[in-house]
């Protein structure tokens, strides 16, 4: 596994980049899949806007005038933090033990701080005298729906990282009783359900804000958020950290003998959260394997299902199935309702083989991600016969 970009690099094509023990391979794979959901929605919102389901905004713009003083102090600030932080990363890196914990210290250099920010400020001043006009002009300035991509990407950065966070806490409510500040703060412990319910609020808020109406918007998402999964699951599996399955010391089946072995069972060598033991605990065999030393077996003692890769193969499936009948289906709300079936008959079945927090509920022992997919497929049902029905009176309506 490479908890770093260093050590895929490393592993795959024997070069020693320095700099990249700072980029975990989890989080850039989560940057990827932000990336893709913000190329496919921009798609679908350009082929929307050209069939004139949704319009373009219009707004009165000032241009010419000068940039304000808290623009260049903004500039000049992450100049510095830039120069003071992440170019000693960039260039001293080698001898940095943990660049990590260096990036979140108050360590750094001033020298590089004050140049970065001089940089910065620069740039700034000679934006501002290339756009400067003798006299400021008022123009109306279109803004078409897709233009509002890297905005929306950003609610839905912030919003789904919050709500991954706070579901992650209330599924594991005693662990975040004994530290309620370290898991907050800590980068691990992120509940998918949590950031999509969230970040898909985010997203349908601000669209509709800016005259986007939330059916439409809720069909631009599906295919990204399936996407998006799929990609972020590669993280997951690359990097091992823990989204693997339950312990799988049965025999690879004849009929996939022809698949390599570590589709049906892996040990996730030098996963990034150094586990070496894959049973629940609770059990006989977790408690046997308890004392077993990352150090000494940087591996799982034994091999799991390796959930990941089979999310990933069928959050890939399922994109292509809904990206093909994206342009089939008139009716809006209707995909989405597909995408709701889809994402949580995939997740519901994977978790009879993933190892997941388990609680009571209703006299059941089930998981938080059993519950949330469940409801998912009855939503995304509802939301197939809600929106059909609504479009056939829409039709009777109109031939009254």
């Amino acid at each position: 596994m490479y908890p770093t970009l260093y050590d895929m690099f490393l592993d795959l094509f024997g070069l020693q980049i320095p700099f990249l023990r700072v980029v975990q391979s989890f989080g850039f794979f989560v940057a990827i899949s932000f990336l893709l959901a913000h190329y496919t929605m921009s798609l679908e919102l350009k082929r929307k806007e050209k069939q004139g389901l949704i319009v373009p905004q219009y707004k009165m713009v000032e241009i010419g005038k000068p940039v304000s003083v808290s623009d260049y102090l903004m500039s000049i600030f992450m100049g510095f933090v830039f120069g003071y932080k992440l170019l000693p990363i960039l260039f001293y890196s080698a001898n940095m033990p943990d660049p990590r914990s260096f990036l979140l210290s108050l360590q750094g250099n001033f020298v590089l701080g004050i140049i970065g920010a001089a940089v910065l400020g620069g740039l700034k001043y000679y934006e501002d005298k290339k756009q400067r006009k003798p006299k400021p002009e008022t123009v109306k300035l279109k803004i078409s729906p897709y233009q509002l991509m890297g905005n929306m990407t950003i609610v839905a950065a912030i919003s789904g990282l919050i709500g991954a966070k706070v579901f992650h806490n209330l599924e594991n409510w005693s662990q975040f009783m004994q530290d309620p500040i370290g898991s907050l703060l800590s980068f691990s412990g992120l509940t998918f359900f949590g950031g999509l319910i969230c970040g898909g609020i985010g997203v349908v808020w601000y669209a509709n804000k800016h005259g986007i109406k939330p059916l439409h918007m809720l069909d631009v998402g599906g295919p990204a958020m399936m996407l998006s999964y799929a990609t972020g699951r590669i993280g997951c599996h690359v990097s091992g950290d823990g989204d693997w399955g339950i312990v799988n010391t049965a025999p690879q089946p004849t009929w996939l003998s022809w698949l390599p072995k570590w589709t049906w069972s892996y040990n996730y060598p030098n996963n990034v959260n150094q586990v070496c033991n894959p049973y629940v605990e609770g059990t006989e065999e977790y408690f046997a394997n308890l004392g077993c030393n990352f150090n000494e077996t940087p591996y799982l003692v034994a091999n799991v299902f390796p959930t990941p890769l089979y999310e990933i193969v069928v959050g890939t499936i399922f994109f292509f199935v809904l990206w093909y009948f994206r342009k089939k289906i008139s009716v809006p709300g209707m995909l989405f309702g597909i995408y709701l079936i889809f994402a949580g008959f995939e997740r519901f079945w994977i978790e009879k083989i993933r190892v997941n927090t388990v609680m009571d509920f209703l006299g059941m022992k089930v998981t938080q991600a059993e519950i949330i997919s469940f409801a998912m497929m009855l939503a995304g049902i509802a939301m197939i016969f809600y929106t059909r029905n609504k479009a056939k009176s829409q039709v009777k309506t109109s031939e009254i």
